[in-house]
């Protein structure tokens, strides 16, 4: 009687673990997979004035490096992820889904003009977009 009551408890003990552990495995395996956000930087300044054009703007071979993006929550107040263009320009960035604002660190500090940039990443896909700064410092932002 003692062995079938202690067989019981066992079983009751070994089953309560069982359930824990299949739910906990559920629950992690379910969480939302992550999605992208990539795209290209493109970095804007004006040539400087000669005889046979008129100012044109081009894009420049500056470094890339100088201008990390910065993602930040739907509001803006919390900083999500920085990213650093490759030497091509070129981002990819793993987030949860949410939605979130694309920016340039530092930018009005250092003068730069670029606009904020509103997206949503959805689990498992990705969303491009494409950052244009103007790194003229001689305009007023």
């Amino acid at each position: 009687m003692q062995l079938a009551a202690a067989m019981s408890s066992f079983l009751k003990c070994l089953m309560a673990v069982s359930i824990s552990l299949l739910v906990t495995a559920t629950a992690s395996t379910s969480a939302p997979l992550p999605g992208f956000v990539e795209g290209h930087l493109k970095i804007v300044s004006p040539k400087p004035v000669q005889p046979t054009d008129e100012n044109i703007a081009a894009e420049t071979a500056e470094n890339y490096g100088d201008y990390p993006l910065v993602i930040l929550s739907r509001d803006g107040q919390k900083e999500i992820a920085r990213v650093t263009p490759d030497r091509n320009g070129n981002y990819r960035v793993a987030l949860p889904p949410g939605d979130y604002i694309l920016d340039v660190q530092g930018r009005a500090r250092r003068h730069v003009r670029a606009k904020p940039q509103t997206f949503t990443i959805v689990s498992n896909q990705t969303v491009r977009i494409d950052m244009y700064i103007d790194t003229d410092h001689s305009r007023s932002s």
